[in-house]
């Protein structure tokens, strides 16, 4: 499995050989460095490639003693999960991973936290009809209707209510690659992705 880090820097239109507008996002994905490859058989007790993704100026002491080897220090860790034959035959400390691996695969899963929306109703939040807008009724056209039982004289707990929305982790799965610039760390693919301007995004190739 082929995967990155990348950060999410705008939308644009990106027309095809045809003439066709599509909607796409670019992505700077990478360089990342491969900071820790942990092992089913070693202290961690699973398999997986810890990657490094932009550099920053400041760390807590225990991070600074983590990228010490590095000699620079890392704005954000995340990990993959491999078959630990994987992780022995394509990966290594230090390793550095560019947005090139990426140069012949047709989609890809992207990963984010979606944008926060606040506190919404229920018709936002969760598509809910209200209610009508005629014969009488006030002030009910985007309530949620009733929420309890006769018996137990309760809300059922898993209810669909009112509340915060978004800041929630999300994957777009099978989005297609469209372009891919090596030298500028970019990789343009079709549509939208989970994220505000600048989000943090894990990419994997699609299965």
């Amino acid at each position: 499995m082929k995967f990155i880090l990348g950060k999410k820097l705008n939308m644009t239109s990106f027309f095809s050989e045809d003439g066709r507008a599509i909607p796409a996002t670019i992505i700077e994905a990478g360089p990342c460095v491969v900071t820790k490859v942990k092992k089913a058989d070693g202290p961690d007790k699973y398999d997986a490639v810890q990657l490094g993704f932009r550099e920053r100026k400041k760390v807590n002491k225990p991070l600074a003693g983590i990228f010490k080897e590095f000699k620079k220090n890392f704005q954000v860790l995340k990990e993959f999960r491999l078959s630990f034959q994987n992780i022995q035959e394509n990966y290594q400390k230090n390793d550095q991973i560019t947005v090139a691996i990426f140069e012949n695969v047709k989609k890809v899963d992207i990963s984010g936290i979606s944008k926060g929306k606040g506190f919404q109703g229920g018709v936002k939040r969760h598509g809910f009809a209200g209610g009508r807008a005629s014969h009488g009724d006030r002030h009910v056209l985007r309530q949620i209707g009733s929420v309890g039982a006769s018996f137990p004289e309760r809300v059922w707990k898993g209810k669909r209510m009112p509340g915060h929305m978004g800041v929630q982790r999300s994957t777009i799965k099978n989005l297609e690659v469209l372009k891919i610039v090596p030298e500028e760390n970019i990789l343009i693919v079709k549509g939208a992705v989970p994220g505000h301007k600048n989000a943090i995004l894990e990419i994997r190739e699609a299965k």
